[in-house]
């Protein structure tokens, strides 16, 4: 048509110019255990590392100084069992099986701003059932009667909406709320300060350290990768590196000690000389 702009064939590109470009690396952030070094040196300057986790003694002293909180249970269980934020602020009473020991997780509450969603998670790997221990079911059993003690001597209209964690009129926690509150707790500790999302990557370095394989921790956590919890979610504590250590020479000598004894055995032994 008169007065067409269509390009010529010479204008067309044969290949894609960006498929050749190689982006630059960032490399992933792993978290890293608040030993006392680290400990004396974020209180002198102030500085902690992007990813924290505490040593178990440190959050037996957390979980002991939140006792009285009433979310204690909600700590515990994210300390322990590494959960999701939104993951634990949608858990109902309906996904808990004290009985049996069991918590399946089938939804999660996110914030865009301070407007809530609730849906399924949003990896087909998140929806999961967790083992829980004698303990935790202990935690959460004692959650409950404080819960249903808060809702009979509430001073005002008690929403039941069945969740396992709740606000003080029974309303579901939003999510940004949770952070805040965790995060006023620790600083009360006087601990090392770690994130709340921190807690997900502690419960993992303890249950690594204790003997969880890698597969069991990626169940635990939700993860759709293997991948993702060797590389990022998972840590050596400084005990269990020196119990490697200790191993690594304990089997070092146990060879060295088997190879003098053949060398010792075989020296004793001639062969007999023939006339």
């Amino acid at each position: 048509m008169p007065g067409s702009t269509a390009p010529s064939a010479k204008a067309l590109l044969r290949d894609n110019p960006a498929r050749h470009v190689e982006l630059p690396a960032h490399p992933r952030p792993h978290p890293v255990v608040w030993t006392r070094a680290r400990v004396a040196a974020w209180q002198a300057s102030g500085a902690r590392p992007r990813i924290a986790v505490w040593t178990p003694v440190q959050l037996q002293q957390f979980l002991k100084s939140v006792r009285d909180d009433r979310l204690h249970g909600l700590w515990w269980l994210l300390a322990l069992r590494g959960l999701r934020r939104g993951e634990a602020a949608a858990l109902r009473w309906t996904d808990l099986d004290l009985d049996h020991a069991e918590l399946t997780v089938a939804r999660a509450r996110t914030s865009a701003g301070y407007q809530i969603f609730e849906d399924t998670p949003k990896i087909e790997a998140g929806a999961r059932t967790i083992a829980l221990d004698k303990q935790t079911v202990t935690v959460l059993r004692a959650h409950r009667r404080r819960q249903r003690a808060e809702h009979r001597h509430a001073d005002r209209p008690w929403q039941e909406n069945g969740y396992l964690f709740t606000a003080e009129g029974g309303e579901p926690l939003h999510p940004q709320t949770v952070t805040r509150r965790f995060s006023r707790l620790v600083a009360a500790s006087g601990l090392p300060p770690v994130r709340l999302h921190d807690l997900r990557h502690g419960a993992a370095c303890l249950a690594h350290a204790a003997g969880a394989d890698l597969k069991t921790l990626q169940q635990q956590l939700g993860h759709a990768s293997i991948a993702v919890t060797a590389d990022i979610y998972t840590t050596i504590l400084p005990s269990t590196q020196h119990r490697a250590a200790k191993a690594t020479a304990r089997f070092l000598r146990k060879a060295a000690d088997a190879t003098s004894r053949r060398k010792s055995k075989k020296g004793r032994t001639r062969p007999t000389r023939r006339d």
